[in-house]
């Protein structure tokens, strides 16, 4: 398997992944510019990343790429065995998804959404306030938890990559403590150790 990133985008969440399943993979690191060129577009024509190649495979965004890495490693129970499980682990990876990652795509994106920079600004705290309130959702529900949906899954690592962009972006979450603990839980598992060296972020 060949996972395509951006050091800290999204495709974190499935280079830990990759790490937990134990099987070979190549992380193949590419540029801004390079995802706008034709061989990259080839295989995402929406020039984004992550992109994931199993064999004759080629994979675009990340839910279905997590959901992908799981259910070709059942062993690892990263997607449960009964459909209520899997329910519950697909609601709150949608909430990763479709709430908080495109929530924070108004803040990386505020230049290219909107030109007057007082316009920006408004975005950006609006946005900011907006995922403290879906982040508070989510510590709520890691109360007496150790995993997000009650046992370790792919949700797990997307939330993990999550929370580092409400730091690198000064998203004021230090007060929900269940994150907090969650986010040192995490940084402390050697897979995810793992992918961070390999992208340069330990």
């Amino acid at each position: 398997m060949k996972l395509y990133y951006l050091p800290g985008a999204c495709p974190l969440a499935s280079h830990i992944v990759l790490e937990w399943i134990g099987k070979p993979y190549e992380a193949v690191k590419v540029g801004r510019e390079e995802i706008k060129q034709p061989p990259y577009l080839a295989m995402n024509p929406l020039g984004a990343v992550p992109v994931l190649q199993d064999g004759d495979l080629t994979l675009t965004q990340s839910a279905a790429i997590l959901e992908y890495l799981a259910e070709t490693s059942p062993e690892t129970k990263l997607m449960p065995d009964t459909p209520s499980q899997r329910a519950e682990v697909r609601r709150w990876l949608g909430i990763c998804n479709a709430d908080l990652h495109r929530t924070f795509a108004n803040i990386f994106g505020a230049a290219s959404l909107v030109k007057d920079e007082a316009a920006q600004q408004e975005l950006i705290a609006s946005s900011s306030a907006k995922l403290v309130s879906i982040f508070r959702v989510v510590d709520q529900q890691l109360a007496g938890k150790q995993w997000v949906a009650g046992a370790r899954s792919v949700v797990d690592p997307y939330l993990y990559t999550l929370l580092r962009w409400a730091e690198a972006k000064n998203v004021d979450i230090a007060h929900l403590s269940n994150l907090a603990a969650f986010r040192e839980r995490m940084e402390s598992d050697k897979g995810v150790q793992a992918a961070l060296k390999a992208q340069g972020l330990d």
